[in-house]
């Protein structure tokens, strides 16, 4: 039986991941630029923030806030029409729109509205037409038919607080590290932290957001890009011909197989299973919280929903779930 998905209440962030049907490899650099792209469009138009993102050879993740719905006017949609559809198709609908209103036809004006903006601000609604869009340009250009995509995407809620986004960033960011692709997360141009290197002005928004301060107050990307790199190296990345500390893959491996526990900077350069089937994560008190707030997908005997990450050890970031088997899974040996 389908569980329903935990969603958070008002403005919420989460981690999404999807894998291509069979996990085959089949994104080179041709495909994760149209992902990129794509991702963009679908961003622009349903008003979601993609924080950081990457997109391997087989599977992507993204870091997603989903704001308040906010109100969308008619000059409004019709400009974010343009990201996903042709001129024609936009114009069409803008000039239905507009006959609409002109004749006092509100009540039809807003359906016509509502079957777009429907699709806005929703975490579903955002992975359904990205995976949707990307397969249809998939399949014309390689003559396929049928899914792309296997199963149901995953998400996890993630508390808005520094510690768990930080955390969530710095482990989409090291995916390509931690595949043993590149040494430095900024050289793997399909990553949001790649992007920021290389100047893209939405992606640095997005990790800007991930660290601004608990108030809200905006910071400038020069500060926040150099302590962000400060959580990348300390949290992953070793390179001994540089003399800068990192993670030495075979203790790590040696600590799992001896049943000891990593620390948060260890388990980031790992597969860490809580990012992607935790359901929920952050402090003790929104791990519980929430708990009660979805208490029926959970069983009857069970009392608090905050857990303890098995492996890792506390670093005042609990789960929703305590996974029995391979919650963290060692590096990529390069």
């Amino acid at each position: 039986m389908r569980v329903a998905r935990i969603l958070g209440e008002g403005e919420s962030f989460y981690h999404i991941l999807s894998r291509i049907v069979d996990r085959r490899l089949i994104l080179d650099d041709t495909e994760k630029e149209r992902f990129r792209r794509i991702m963009r469009a679908v961003e622009a138009f349903s008003g979601c923030q993609v924080l950081t993102w990457v997109c391997l050879s087989n599977h992507w993740h993204i870091c997603l806030r989903v704001p308040e719905p906010e109100p969308v006017t008619d000059k409004e949609l019709i400009r974010r029409l343009y990201f996903l559809y042709d001129s024609t198709a936009v114009e069409q609908i803008a000039t239905e729109l507009a006959d609409l209103r002109a004749n006092g036809r509100d009540a039809e004006a807003d359906a016509l509205k509502a079957r777009y903006t429907k699709r806005m601000y929703n975490l579903s609604e955002f992975v359904k037409t990205l995976k949707q869009r990307f397969t249809m340009s998939y399949n014309r250009r390689h003559d396929r038919q049928g899914t792309l995509w296997e199963s149901r995407f995953k998400s996890v809620l993630f508390e808005n607080s520094r510690r768990a986004l930080w955390t969530l960033a710095s482990y989409i960011d090291l995916n390509a590290v931690r595949a043993g692709i590149v040494a430095d997360p900024q050289d793997y141009r399909f990553c949001g932290y790649g992007e920021a290197i290389a100047g893209v002005k939405i992606a640095r928004e997005g990790l800007i957001r991930v660290m601004q301060s608990p108030d809200g107050k905006r910071a400038n990307w020069e500060r926040l890009a150099k302590h962000y790199r400060h959580l990348l190296y300390q949290r992953g990345v070793k390179d001994p011909e540089r003399n800068r500390g990192g993670i030495d893959a075979e203790r790590v491996k040696e600590v799992l197989a001896n049943g000891g526990q990593l620390n948060m900077r260890e388990a980031l350069h790992c597969r860490v299973r809580y990012f992607s089937d935790g359901m929920i994560l952050g402090s003790r008190v929104f791990v519980d919280e929430t708990f009660h707030r979805y208490r029926s997908n959970f069983g009857v005997k069970r009392q608090t929903g905050a857990r303890n990450m098995r492996c890792v050890r506390p670093n005042r970031l609990f789960t929703a779930r305590r996974l029995q088997r391979d919650p963290v899974t060692p590096p990529i040996v390069c």
